[in-house]
């Protein structure tokens, strides 16, 4: 119910019917689609495969759940590229897309560029 106030006293008013032509619908899955994106897991870009099998890393289910965290505590402070240092390999992670786009050895660490944020994950 909604109100509106007229010379100081307040006046109920009468909730016109919503519209049924599929707009608020549209907006309805979007939004619960913006919600469930929010909660998706890490995804890893084609190249990142590549370049984790060239470098011998592997990532269990557990690595993946602290990944996951670790981007959602990004994600929350407003990083868009980061670097994730996890174990002995360092991640280049895209925020907004959920996605690590390329993966490294510690040791190959020289300089990154494009990054806004970094992490190291325990």
């Amino acid at each position: 119910m909604s109100f509106r106030i007229q010379n100081g006293q307040v006046i109920p008013t009468q909730q016109r019917n919503r519209r049924t032509d599929g707009a608020s619908n549209k907006f309805e899955k979007a939004f619960i689609d913006s919600l469930n994106k929010e909660k998706s897991t890490v995804k890893i870009s084609a190249h990142a495969v590549q370049r984790m099998d060239q470098r011998q890393i592997k990532l269990n289910d557990e690595d993946m759940i602290k990944i996951n965290d670790a981007v959602e505590t990004l994600d929350k402070k407003g990083a868009k590229e980061s670097l994730l240092l996890y174990k002995d390999a360092a991640f280049i992670a895209s925020i907004r897309n959920r996605t690590i786009i390329t993966a490294m050895k510690d040791g190959e660490l020289d300089t990154i560029t494009n990054i806004d944020s970094a992490v190291k994950i325990k």
